[in-house]
């Protein structure tokens, strides 16, 4: 647990919720915690912080998620003790909210979802090869990384670059809905699971017949809907999916197994025909204690790749293609890490932390400080 946050100038014991958000965002804090038992919890740079608040009643806690729960997040909350939405504060943004039952009380987690401003390179992301997946026509693309790793923010910009620039339809399914995209050259129509349409694969097969030409796909839970969005990208749609995997590989092993044994081939071969990326991230301490920044690693389907999606046995040799694919717009993480190091964004310490191979890393770094000597 990090060091206190200092307390909030507050005439009540308890906060109100607003006041708790408007603290989140002065410290720069990415999610608050609230929990029975604990002080308001914030999270900043990626470490937890206890302000210096009086600990949480189990009351308290009620009373925050009466203020701000809907009806169909209540009645989920009732039967299965969880329920997620997301929620719209005057003039502090919109967050998604985690309900949970622990211990026999309320706890949430409130997450900032911020809009997603500026171009690819202003968001840290590389450009390039961005605007090229984001112009893509029929295919699959998949943005993944771990809970937290700024998926929703490259997504949107994703999305953001559609919008700007192409005349086109857009439907987005996502659980909860989480960034409001206005119209621009495209429109665009956001549908809630459970609220809009009944599920992701029910609301994929819709967007086919609804003049629909790109979807974007907020979770893959299930073997129906990856079925749903290979049909939607072989009929000539651009999918946009979000997967919480941590690179490319282990995004092509896990959509394959999502299928069972006898159709795994079937779905390798269309893989390799209809995928036109994957672009995997994490978020990595800034050098400098401001935040943190993107490594991310991109996968562009190749000729080479694509013989390699097909023949499981050659699978984990897209490790090398990707470390090799620069022409294509394609980087490791590790040469991502490498680069952020370089420039001096992040520090030795969370480079060697972060990087799949911490021998590598450790003999390019010295490689190039030799490099500087010499020059």
């Amino acid at each position: 647990m990090g060091t206190l946050v200092e307390g909030l100038p507050v005439s009540s014991p308890l906060p109100s919720l607003d006041e708790l958000l408007d603290k989140l965002s002065g410290v720069g804090g990415s999610d608050l915690h609230l929990k029975v038992g604990s002080p308001p919890v914030f999270r900043i740079n990626g470490v937890v912080h206890r302000a210096e608040l009086p600990t949480l009643t189990p009351d308290d806690t009620e009373h925050y998620l009466n203020g701000i729960i809907t009806d169909r997040a209540r009645h989920t909350f009732n039967e299965a003790g969880e329920a997620d939405f997301a929620i719209s504060r005057p003039g502090r943004g919109r967050f998604r909210v985690s309900s949970f039952r622990q211990r026999g009380s309320v706890s949430l987690v409130l997450r900032r979802v911020s809009p997603v401003k500026g171009t690819f390179r202003e968001l840290g992301l590389p450009g390039v090869v961005l605007e090229k997946l984001a112009d893509e026509r029929p295919g699959l693309v998949f943005v993944t990384g771990p809970a937290g790793s700024g998926k929703t923010t490259t997504a949107g910009a994703l999305i953001n670059r559609i919008n700007a620039t192409r005349r086109t339809s857009v439907v987005t399914l996502e659980d909860p809905i989480e960034i409001l995209y206005p119209d621009q050259q495209s429109i665009i129509s956001q549908r809630e699971i459970g609220v809009d349409t009944a599920s992701y694969a029910v609301g994929i097969t819709a967007a086919v017949g609804q003049d629909t030409d790109v979807i974007f796909v907020g979770g893959l839970p299930d073997m129906e809907t990856m079925t749903a969005a290979i049909n939607a990208a072989e009929s000539g749609h651009l999918i946009i999916a979000v997967l919480p995997t941590f690179d490319g590989v282990e995004t092509i092993r896990r959509l394959v197994e999502f299928f069972p044994p006898h159709q795994q081939q079937k779905i390798r071969k269309t893989l390799a025909t209809n995928l036109k990326g994957i672009v995997s991230q994490q978020l990595i301490p800034r050098a400098d204690g401001k935040g943190r920044v993107a490594a991310v690693e991109v996968l562009v389907n190749t000729e080479r790749v694509a013989a390699r999606i097909a023949d499981p046995e050659l699978l984990d040799e897209i490790v090398e293609d990707i470390a090799e694919g620069d022409f294509f717009g394609m980087r490791s993480y590790d040469q991502a890490i490498f680069k952020l190091y370089e420039n001096g964004d992040i520090s030795f310490e969370a480079a060697t932390s972060h990087a799949a191979s911490v021998t590598d890393f450790k003999a390019a770094a010295q490689g190039r400080r030799l490099e500087r000597v010499a020059n």
